[in-house]
């Protein structure tokens, strides 16, 4: 019995070894195979990922392209800056508080780098994030000096962004700042990662593509903390990759001139002016009052001033040349005086008499003044309401429109920059559809006076006006003169944009021009005491414009609510007067007077954009002052001389 047991035991072993057998030989082909698949088939990739283990990237950031202005003054560059990126999962409790006391971080700024750092999710944990930007020099030469010591802890140096004339011209340079995560989406090809910087306004953003360039990046050999190992950096090409910098661009502005235009601005807190070469089309200056400092907002702009910008109840972050569209008031009168002559409605000769105001449908429309016995020159000079009343009435207001299209109008300027407005012109048919049968004659003649709903910018205004001086051509209007390569090679220049030819007469034009010389010339004239004796002659036409009725808030103070319920005050015009160069459009927000207000802004400008600042500075107006005036002030000092 007892044999038997044992051969059946044995025998039944010898089942459960064949299995066992089966069982590792089933395992270890497994392993093989395994093995198989991972050293030979997937090789590459996980080659790949020892490579990765044993390495740092470190990001080569490229130079922005350098902004100059048309004499070569650096609007924009590049100066050095550091900022400081960190790896979670190599910093701990230790080494957080010895940076904060390194950066002498407040309290507060060190609790939110613990928040920053405790919120970084697991998968980015063993990754470079960076922390802190554009430290101080004092904060960087204190991270450096104990570099060895967190191995968690970089500093980058990169180029931050400069602008030497702070907020000179800041609407149309535009800022940085770094990319959102809308931004991410928004441009998925074009390389964008957390950290980098993008162009907000203005040419930053509009020639963002030329400027910015190509990060390049550097591979360096690490331990198991991060730390970098002393003469291993990889000296391959494939492991550095340098860095493309940004093209250079030169614009058309001259920033000697804006600096005139702003000396010009003292004691006016809002308002707007253009120059405009008016055979070229090229903007030399382009000012937005207020504005704000262009390093701050590409910089450290704090909550609390950005608030203070925002608030700011004459709205420094709107550019008031392109964006903003206002009421053209008198400015507007030429485009309607060349309506007239070549619809043949008027020669020029015809006559009226203003006694002050035009009675129509039993209301009066008022005129700044009784002008008496008027022709066309005369009414240009003294702007007279009443004349131009009687011509919108007789032009039509689809023919004011048509030649208000003509002279660039309503439909934006092509600039390219911002957002830019259309402006806007009526016709009939917007009135009839806005109002029905309620359409009124009373529409049409405010259209001639540039009020009602008439509404240009002041860069469609200088590009008219520039149409006016230089015969009839109208330009597209640029900024950007050329794009180079760093080295200085020319990689594309813009020369003059024709965008039509007005059809106007020159004979037409040379009444309209006269009177507009009239304007700053003649002893009547409404921009007479801006005229400079000995410098430049001028022409143009000053503007008065009306603003929308504003009531008085409650708890605002009464004279903040005078000063809102003022008319603005416009010059538009150019220089020479015979041989016009450049033209000019003035805007001081409710100014009042254009032809006080306005129009002495305009006089310095223009003569100092052509050379005649040594001239006599004394304006007619001042003279009358200083001895010509009548009385017995004006007596007393012509005895003095």
């Amino acid at each position: 019995m007892t044999i038997i047991s044992v051969r059946r035991e044995v025998g039944e072993f010898k089942k459960r070894y064949k299995w066992m057998t089966l069982f590792v030989i089933l395992a270890f082909g497994g392993i093989f195979a395994r093995l198989v698949h991972l050293q030979v088939i997937q090789h590459d990739h996980w080659a790949k990922e020892a490579r990765r283990n044993i390495t740092k990237r470190v990001r080569l950031p490229a130079t922005r392209g350098v902004i100059r202005d048309r004499h070569g003054r650096v609007i924009a560059d590049n100066r050095a800056s550091y900022n400081v990126l960190m790896t979670p999962q190599l910093l701990d409790v230790d080494d957080v508080q010895k940076v904060g006391a390194l950066m002498q971080l407040s309290p507060e700024q060190l609790e939110d780098l613990r928040v920053r750092l405790s919120s970084v999710s697991e998968r980015r944990r063993s990754h470079l994030i960076q922390m802190f930007s554009d430290i101080t020099r004092d904060q960087y030469a204190a991270l450096e000096t104990h570099n060895r010591e967190l191995p968690g802890l970089t500093t980058v140096g990169v180029p931050m962004r400069r602008y030497p004339f702070d907020g000179l011209a800041a609407h149309t340079i535009g800022y940085l700042n770094e990319v959102n995560a809308e931004d991410l989406k928004r441009f998925p090809e074009a390389g964008y990662r957390a950290g980098h910087h993008i162009g907000r306004m203005g040419i930053e953003r509009a020639w963002e593509s030329y400027l910015r360039g190509r990060d390049g990046e550097l591979k360096v050999v690490v331990d198991v903390r991060g730390r970098e190992f002393e003469g291993a950096r990889l000296h391959k090409k494939s492991e550095r990759r340098e860095p493309i910098p940004g093209r250079d661009l030169t614009l058309t502005l001259d920033m000697g001139l804006m600096r005139a235009v702003q000396r010009a601005f003292r004691g006016h807190p809002s308002g707007a002016a253009v120059v405009v070469d008016v055979h070229t089309g090229y903007l030399l200056a382009l000012f937005s009052k207020p504005s704000y400092d262009l390093n701050e907002m590409s910089g450290r702009l704090t909550v609390a001033r950005a608030q203070e910008i925002q608030k700011n109840p004459f709205r420094p972050l709107i550019d008031k040349t392109i964006y903003e569209s206002y009421f053209p008031g008198s400015t507007f009168k030429p485009i309607s005086a060349l309506t007239a002559l070549q619809d043949a409605v008027y020669d020029g000769t015809e006559r009226c008499d203003c006694p002050g105001y035009y009675e129509l449908g039993g209301r009066k429309f008022r005129c700044g003044h009784s002008h008496g016995d008027t022709d066309l020159r005369k009414a240009i000079v003294q702007s007279c309401n009443v004349y131009f009343y009687r011509l919108g009435q007789a032009v039509g207001l689809d023919r004011l429109g048509h030649y208000a299209r003509m002279f660039g109008f309503g439909e934006p300027s092509g600039l390219g920059l911002n957002t830019e407005a259309k402006g806007f012109f009526p016709t009939k048919a917007w009135y009839r559809e806005r109002y029905g049968a309620r359409y009124r004659l009373g529409f049409t003649i405010n259209a001639a006076i540039g009020q009602g709903d008439t509404r240009v910018t002041l860069v469609q205004l200088a590009m008219a006006y520039a149409a006016i001086a230089n015969g009839g051509t109208l330009y597209v209007p640029q900024v950007v003169r050329s794009v180079d390569d760093p080295d200085g090679t020319s990689v594309a220049e813009f020369g003059p944009r024709v965008r039509r030819q007005v059809d106007v007469d020159p004979d037409h034009l040379k009444k309209v021009t006269d009177g507009m010389h009239g304007v700053v010339n003649d002893m009547k004239g409404t921009a007479f005491g801006a005229r400079v004796v000995g410098g430049v002659p001028m022409a143009g036409k000053t503007g008065t414009a009306q603003v929308a009725k504003r009531k008085l808030q409650p708890g605002e103070d009464p004279r903040r609510a005078w000063y809102y319920r003022r008319s603005h005050a416009w010059f538009a015009g150019f220089a020479p007067a015979r041989d016009p160069k450049l033209a000019v459009v003035v805007l001081v927000e409710h100014g009042g007077d254009g032809g006080k207000n306005a129009a002495p802004i305009a006089t310095q400008v223009l003569q100092h954009a052509l050379g005649k600042e040594e001239a006599a500075t004394h304006t007619a107006s001042q003279r009358r002052g200083f001895g010509q005036g009548r009385g017995r002030r004006g007596r007393r000092a012509r005895r003095r001389r």
